[in-house]
């Protein structure tokens, strides 16, 4: 008999209260699942970020554990059929599928147009997306649960520290016109994917700093199937390790966990100044700093705005369950 492995992992609710309801809603979780594919095509923004924020992000963990669940028992058994069939029945597709179309049908709708915009307006998008994820660090700290101790504190100075390091990271590009190489892309995929399990890891991000932003953008725009074939087979092989990691984390260490990756999420922020060079190199704020600043600070009122729609929505969804 197959092991079934640890229970789901439940939404984190406060102590005495029931956990959140499951996400029902298609048309929601298509928007969910659009938001995610829009913020992955930005450098320095995370999917996982937008995952947190609309509240999908355990149960969406804990789906994704499940199919890669289901794949393993299917390859190595033992019960192949009725162990895979147990653990995709635990699968919420429901909010999966969904999630999926949204996610999909925006990156390949806004990926040229989105690079478009960053490459034309670097100081206004990246002063919007720094208000987008500053106003989003609320959320892990807030999923954390109680007052932070001396031992939380540090671990937040170990998340910011690795969030600051890998946005630190200079970036590379690939000649013009010429073909990246197989091993790179594949390397790229595998890591530039945990974006999509790890707020504050940007997925665009680690595209630019191995300099194949560009070429997987326009890949995408082009439909170049052969290209995004690749990618997409080492995206799943990076996808299932670090889903992995992050169930077992969160099922053992849930406060620890959100405490890091808020930490990951300020230290990640670095990569979102308004002002910088060619070369990503930080510089000081310019005259039009005032306009920088209130863009910033529209993008922390919109991520509020978004917390606050999700705890009504799920508010309600809970009412109706009762």
């Amino acid at each position: 008999m197959s092991d079934p492995g640890p229970a789901p992992v439940p939404a984190p609710s406060a102590p005495g209260e029931a956990p959140p309801p499951p996400h029902r809603n298609v048309l929601g979780n298509l928007l969910r699942g659009g938001l995610i594919g829009l913020v992955e095509t930005v450098p320095g923004v995370s999917g996982g970020t937008v995952a947190l924020v609309t509240g999908i992000y355990d149960e969406l963990i804990g789906s994704a554990h499940e199919i890669t669940s289901a794949l393993r028992v299917l390859v190595l058994g033992p019960d192949r059929r009725r162990g895979a069939a147990r653990h995709l029945r635990a699968v919420s597709w429901r909010l999966l599928i969904p999630l999926m179309i949204g996610m999909g049908a925006a990156v390949l709708l806004l990926a040229g147009p989105v690079a478009h915009v960053v490459e034309t307006y670097p100081e206004t998008t990246r002063a919007l997306f720094l208000g987008l994820v500053l106003g989003s660090v609320l959320v892990p700290v807030t999923l954390s649960g109680g007052a932070w101790r001396l031992p939380d504190w540090g671990r937040f100075a170990l998340g910011a520290a690795a969030g600051l390091a890998v946005s630190s990271l200079p970036t590379t590009s690939v000649a013009p016109g010429a073909e990246p190489p197989a091993a790179l892309v594949a390397a790229a995929a595998a890591v530039a994917v945990c974006a999509l399990v790890l707020p504050g890891l940007s997925g665009s991000f680690i595209l630019l700093v191995l300099g194949l932003y560009q070429p997987t953008l326009q890949a995408v725009d082009e439909l170049d199937l052969g290209y995004i074939a690749w990618f997409g087979l080492w995206a799943c092989v990076g996808l299932v390790v670090v889903v992995t990691l992050m169930r077992r984390l969160l099922a053992h260490h849930h406060r620890a966990t959100m405490v890091v990756l808020a930490g990951m999420m300020i230290g990640a922020a670095r990569s979102l100044w308004p002002w910088q060079s060619g070369s990503g190199e930080l510089r000081a704020p310019s005259g039009d700093w005032p306009v920088m600043l209130g863009i910033a600070v529209l993008g922390v009122a919109l991520v509020q705005l978004l917390v606050l729609t999700e705890k009504r929505a799920i508010a309600r969804a809970a009412d109706e369950t009762r």
